[in-house]
């Protein structure tokens, strides 16, 4: 199994919404933070480069997928990250709950995009981000 997380901003509210079999191994159902505290978007070709810290919460299964909250000195981050193809980094502001939430994507240039220009123009309607 590997994530199929979905990165969507819904509202005011940037979520990762995940599948039923990712919410048993996260034990969560997603993760939602506001849009406003958003602080970067940028993309990691290396999805290894996207966790820092040590798992703390969730799942990882070498070779597969990395699932749930890690933790590190700067606080805690929620990754649904396949271990190969680009990542999706969302840099928050506090108090968002997370630093960072990181999300593979299979075009994570345009999911990126998608959110900077979302921050830019914000609407009501939930959006997907093709992650």
């Amino acid at each position: 199994m590997t994530p199929v997380a979905r990165l969507v901003v819904d509202g005011d509210d940037v979520v990762v919404r995940l599948t039923l079999r990712e919410r048993l191994l996260a034990r969560r159902r997603e993760v939602r933070v506001p849009l406003a505290a958003v602080r970067e978007v940028t993309v990691q070709p290396d999805w290894w480069r996207a966790l820092r810290g040590e798992r703390h919460a969730g799942r990882r299964l070498p070779g597969r997928f990395c699932l749930g909250e890690w933790r590190h000195t700067r606080g805690r981050d929620f990754v649904a990250v396949r271990e190969s193809g680009p990542v999706v980094l969302v840099g928050l502001w506090p108090p968002a709950g997370y630093a960072r939430l990181a999300v593979s994507a299979p075009d994570a240039e345009a999911a990126a995009r998608a959110v900077r220009r979302l921050l830019d123009d914000p609407v009501g309607t939930p959006t997907p981000l093709d992650t």
